[in-house]
């Protein structure tokens, strides 16, 4: 039994005293498949760079919604040329993470600046038919409407945290639902619904490390090690055997991504 983390971030700082350790150790925890995705050019190139090193890694690159200020032109998308050419690495699978966060953005002007850049990532991912990685905080309406207006791009919506409802909507475009963490948590009610009314073969697991560590290693650095609380914690919602989830989530991500496994 293996589990595939679809979202973990080596590139973190958190990682520097021990990165290459934890990386090589992976398989020996059932973790049998990590993609590391980028937020802005210099994460994007460590995603690539770790792609390479180790086999059981994959990449995605873009530039997160909090990283605006490093793209020169969003809209005439000038400044993701360079991201398309990183895409082009035969480990690439993904462009991502891109989306909107409302979290810390309450201007209007910024938020439309978000929305163009998460617009010209969207027709990028079309042009080289790759799935997207979107990252969705507080923003969940446009998000939804924006990925409605590129039916042509699958995804998966990472880390979770909208409504049953606009799941099923999702779900109907074609995207993945995958879930971190605080599936683990106590109070995690509405997500706890969401993956009881999401088919299986639709949901994926990650840890975004290192953040969001599952229960009971929350407040803890997180890492691809956890993966598995997910697996268990989807296996008692819909009372299925871990193997099952394990499974069915791998072959779920292996199919977004193009891995064969």
């Amino acid at each position: 039994m293996t589990f595939f983390d679809t979202h973990a971030h080596y590139d973190d700082q958190r990682f520097d005293a021990d990165r290459d350790e934890i990386l090589r150790a992976l398989p020996g925890y059932n973790v049998g498949l990590v993609l590391n995705p980028g937020c802005d050019l210099e994460s994007s190139r460590k995603a690539v760079s770790y792609a390479e090193t180790y086999p059981h890694v994959y990449a995605a690159v873009g530039y997160h919604p909090e990283n605006i200020d490093g793209v020169p032109d969003a809209e005439a998308e000038a400044g993701l040329k360079e991201i398309e050419a990183l895409a082009a690495h035969p480990k690439v699978r993904a462009i991502g993470e891109i989306g909107l966060d409302y979290y810390w953005c309450r201007d209007p002007a910024e938020r439309k600046r978000q929305q163009e850049l998460f617009r010209a990532q969207m027709r990028m991912a079309g042009r080289l038919n790759l799935p997207v990685i979107v990252h969705d905080r507080d923003a969940h309406l446009d998000c939804l409407t924006i990925a409605e207006q590129y039916p042509k791009v699958r995804g998966v919506f990472h880390c979770y945290a909208g409504s049953p409802e606009t799941a099923e909507r999702l779900l109907a475009l074609g995207y993945y639902i995958s879930f971190t963490g605080v599936l683990t948590f106590k109070n995690a009610k509405k997500a706890v619904e969401v993956v009881r009314r999401v088919p299986l073969e639709r949901l994926m697991i990650e840890t975004d490390s290192p953040y969001m560590a599952p229960e009971p290693f929350r407040g803890k650095r997180n890492s691809s090690m956890y993966v598995y609380r997910m697996a268990e914690t989807i296996a008692e919602i819909k009372g299925l055997p871990l193997e099952a989830v394990a499974e069915a989530t791998t072959e779920n991500g292996c199919r977004l991504f193009g891995i064969e496994r």
